[in-house]
């Protein structure tokens, strides 16, 4: 082990998760490849978890960032800030919610947090309702609302939090109803759910769920709970931090898919937008937004430097269309994964949109999460070269493939072939 472990092990807390076996220090990384300390070479699929959304070291977002700091690098919310106003425009515009207001924070846990604060103050109500298997962040109030046993360390709430089904399609009571079903089925689930309950203030879901290994429920259905939520007057607060800016192909944002009964009330957003700075946020209609009674501010939301990553960053992903190539390499890369996972009986489902992949191990002729083969593969697709994540559900064990957006075919090539070999390894 080297010496820089040792001394992470010395001061950083036990429960800071590092992986592999022989934790790597990356030291650099250009375009869709990173270097650790000892040289080795890597073709990154998991982006700093989602967050080098365009390319490491993009030129656009380097020099926007070394130009602003040259001018003045922290200011406040407390003084008029040209390029927090500048992206704000822009993605209020962007965002699909009417007379939009846009708070900037420094992390999608701040930006859930965010959020809660406004829906229950708007509605002036402490229950929640979120969806079973989801993350939503590390705050205390963001652990209360989240439903995946894995990542909820205390069960003490500043809320209370009741849990809908519909985030995963194939596990769970529903799973072998049609899609028409399984929406009918879980519709029918939150309207019991309301039932037994006095006034909810909102529903917090992830179109696609992160952290619980790129589930998703079947296009249409928040649409449904949309008309539900809307006859009882629940506010919807769409979790986008991971599938925000493109990703997921199709959309721009993941509750697009689901925009039958328009957009949300809140939209939540962060990690891909500064492409690996700290910016987070919250977009709402400016009712709800407008509805807190009380000073706030943010010292470090907004930073003029952070800002100024997300504006350069954004103009390009928009001007080089990398939510149409997340789209055609993402699903070139869907289908190769497919055909690989056919031939190795480890490999339950491959599924995603996008550049958002998630690969479902499970033990050989059953149907039980294999964690074990998760953490096999995760270290021979480093030894191969490539930087994958995982993650899953109590009962899941999930791959999770998420390259900055600008990947190319022949590094989704690349990169699956790595992880072809990395799969075998498991059978041998």
């Amino acid at each position: 082990m080297s010496d820089l472990y040792d001394r992470h092990r010395a001061v950083i807390p036990d429960w800071v998760a590092l992986y592999y076996q022989q934790p790597i220090e990356i030291s650099h990384g250009e375009g869709r490849h990173v270097w650790d300390a000892a040289g080795n070479r890597y073709l990154d699929f998991f982006g700093g978890i989602l967050t080098t959304m365009t390319a490491h070291a993009l030129p656009e977002v380097t020099k926007a960032v070394g130009e602003q700091a040259g001018r003045i690098i922290h200011s406040s919310t407390l003084y008029l800030n040209r390029p927090m106003v500048e992206l704000a425009e822009r993605i209020a515009a962007l965002s699909g919610i009417p007379d939009a207001r846009v708070f900037f924070t420094t992390s999608g846990t701040e930006a859930n947090d965010t959020a809660l604060l406004l829906a229950t103050a708007y509605r002036r109500s402490g229950q929640i309702l979120a969806m079973r298997n989801s993350y939503h962040g590390r705050s205390f109030s963001a652990v209360s609302i989240t439903g995946n046993r894995a990542w909820s360390p205390t069960t003490l709430s500043p809320l209370q939090t009741l849990y809908v089904h519909g985030g995963v399609r194939t596990r769970g009571p529903y799973a072998a109803l049609s899609d028409a079903q399984f929406t009918e089925a879980c519709v029918a689930d939150l309207e019991d759910l309301l039932g037994h309950t006095h006034d909810v203030a909102a529903l917090i879901a992830e179109p696609v769920q992160g952290v619980g290994g790129f589930t998703s429920p079947p296009d249409g259905l928040y649409a449904a709970f949309r008309e539900v939520l809307d006859r009882h007057g629940i506010l919807w607060i769409s979790d986008e931090v991971q599938t925000g800016w493109g990703r997921t192909g199709d959309h721009f944002w993941g509750w697009q898919a689901h925009a039958e009964n328009g957009p949300p009330d809140i939209l939540t957003f962060a990690k891909g937008i500064g492409n690996g700075m700290s910016v987070g946020g919250v977009v709402a209609r400016a009712d709800v937004m407008n509805c807190i009674d009380a000073n706030s501010i943010s010292t470090f939301g907004g930073s003029p430097v952070t800002m100024a990553a997300g504006l350069a960053n954004l103009t390009y992903l928009l001007e080089h269309d990398l939510q149409g190539n997340a789209r055609r390499v993402g699903g070139l890369l869907i289908e190769r994964l497919r055909a690989i996972g056919a031939a190795v009986p480890a490999v339950r489902e491959v599924r995603g949109r996008g550049l958002m992949i998630g690969v479902e191990l499970v033990k050989p002729g059953t149907d039980e999460a294999y964690p074990e083969a998760a953490s096999t593969v995760l270290e021979a697709a480093r030894e191969g070269g490539l930087l994958i994540g995982k993650g899953g559900a109590h009962n899941t064990s999930v791959l999770r493939l998420a390259p900055p957006l600008s990947l190319t075919v022949a590094e989704a090539e690349e990169g699956a072939a790595i992880l072809e070999r990395a799969l075998r390894s498991v059978q041998s």
